[in-house]
């Protein structure tokens, strides 16, 4: 990516930052295998999938009215495509079951079973879930759940962002 590069140029950069989860991974194309080339790690910003990729959103209406998914400033949270992405969160819950784990805990293991030069930073307002979040550091995920798990990013309905947030991602 030439805006790397060019970045590099000016200063040391010793990560970078942006979206990455099980249902947002434009980055593994061009911008992981350039920041790994120039020897600079990544910061997963969303690796749950705003949430969605917890289990325990399964209709708009479990959202707060004043909720930002609400919007449409996310179209995966539309009402039609979030009805659809719910067979994405489903299996997640199958390999969680099979794990033991909570559906995040799977979502961020996924994340961290990247490289050892990607990092996920999960937000949350509770206790309770940076706890729960914890224990996706002792899920070891077999080669056929992370084959299981890459295949979902085929069946995301709905952009990142709405068409006007679009217009920045990558630049």
């Amino acid at each position: 990516m030439r805006t790397i590069r060019k970045a590099v140029d000016v200063h040391p950069i010793s990560a970078l930052q942006s979206e990455y989860s099980l249902w947002g991974r434009s980055i593994e194309e061009e911008i992981l295998p350039t920041i790994r080339e120039l020897g600079i790690g990544f910061v997963a910003y969303s690796p749950l999938g705003r949430g969605f990729l917890t289990g325990k959103i399964r209709s708009i209406d479990d959202l707060e009215e004043n909720d930002a998914r609400r919007a449409g400033r996310f179209p995966r949270f539309a009402r039609e495509n979030l009805e659809a992405n719910l067979a994405v969160v489903e299996k997640v819950e199958a390999v969680a079951e099979r794990h033991g784990a909570t559906p995040g805990q799977i979502a961020l293991a996924w994340v961290l079973s990247r490289g050892e030069d990607v990092i996920a930073i999960p937000g949350t307002k509770r206790v309770e879930r940076v706890e729960e979040n914890l224990g996706a550091l002792e899920v070891e995920l077999t080669g056929e759940d992370v084959a299981e798990l890459d295949a979902l990013a085929a069946g995301v309905a709905g952009s990142r962002y709405a068409p006007e947030g679009m217009q920045t991602v990558g630049r």
